[in-house]
């Protein structure tokens, strides 16, 4: 066995699952409290990536920004996460909350109109193209650990450690907190959390806001580890996200993570390996088989996930 492409492509598939956690994360607090797909997500998270892009050119490009690199990331996340997490409140107000008592099919369809909307928003924008983030000139992107078979670029590190920064700290939030604690009253019995005098409007449009700040932040680590983002990642990037979240088991913010991290290895290490073993016949589109596959798996065998748990109807 070849154990240095092992270890590289094992680093690729955490660089990858992280910013699948972030999105997973932000589909099982929307369907934790309000048993509801957000189709949408993925887009939120496409309009994230060109608000970071956005700012990147604004404060003078990758080629010679006006301020240093790291407060440069920053803002650029910043930006993303605050921009996304507002439109998430304008998607749940508008498109969502009218249709809150209606029946289950009909916030679907809201969500995918907003879904094609924000993609053809962002087309007739920017248009078609693909936008770079320059991450060469930004960073020295070979810059990083090299020890043995083990090589992680700089960026791929910041695109990391940032990820699991931002889940420990909506972990810390969810559990430690006064909002968290009502997030989790909403997310066990909405009714019964209303006559107990937690303001229930209030939690959801907190819980749209933070998901979909994650999932802003998540298109900018995305544009600063791969290069390149357009209009349509949204949505290869949103299934992955939910794939994610189904495997860990919607609902549950562990569950969202460990479902990240076990897509993004899984999918590393089937472009590294199927490619090989077909003697190169199958180009890397063959890995988005493989992870709806094992979607299509969980949904047969395990519906709930892997932390999830089953429901229980009454009679």
């Amino acid at each position: 066995m070849d154990w240095d492409k092992l270890v590289q492509l094992l680093v690729n598939g955490v660089t990858l699952g992280s910013v699948y956690a972030l999105v997973a994360l932000g589909f099982s607090m929307v369907y934790g409290i309000l048993k509801l797909l957000n189709l949408a997500h993925g887009d939120v998270l496409m309009v994230g990536a060109f608000i970071g892009w956005g700012v990147l050119n604004w404060l003078g490009g990758a080629e010679n920004p006006s301020v240093a690199v790291w407060l440069l990331i920053t803002l650029m996340v910043l930006g993303a996460m605050i921009g996304s997490g507002f439109l998430g409140v304008a998607i749940e107000r508008f498109a969502y909350r009218p249709l809150r008592t209606a029946p289950r099919i009909a916030p679907l369809i809201s969500a995918l109109g907003v879904s094609f909307f924000l993609q053809n928003s962002v087309l007739l924008l920017f248009g078609g193209d693909f936008r770079s983030y320059d991450t060469d000139l930004l960073v020295d992107v070979a810059r990083g650990i090299d020890w043995g078979p083990l090589t992680v670029w700089v960026i791929r590190i910041v695109v990391v450690a940032s990820a699991l920064a931002m889940m420990a700290a909506l972990w810390i939030l969810v559990t430690r907190t006064r909002v968290g604690r009502a997030m989790r009253a909403t997310s066990f019995d909405r009714e019964a959390a209303a006559m107990m005098g937690v303001d229930v409007d209030r939690v959801i449009v907190t819980t749209f806001f933070i998901g979909s700040a994650l999932a802003g932040a998540a298109g900018v680590l995305i544009g600063l580890a791969f290069f390149q983002i357009n209009h349509f990642m949204g949505f290869n990037y949103g299934l992955k996200g939910f794939t994610a979240a189904v495997v860990g088991g919607i609902g549950s913010i562990p569950g969202a993570m460990l479902g990240g991290l076990l897509i993004g290895l899984i999918e590393s290490l089937s472009v590294g390996y199927i490619e090989d073993f077909t003697g190169g016949r199958l180009n890397s589109a063959f890995r988005d088989l493989v992870v709806f596959t094992i979607l299509i798996v969980f949904m047969l065998v395990r519906p709930q996930g892997i932390f999830g748990k089953r429901e229980v109807k009454k009679v």
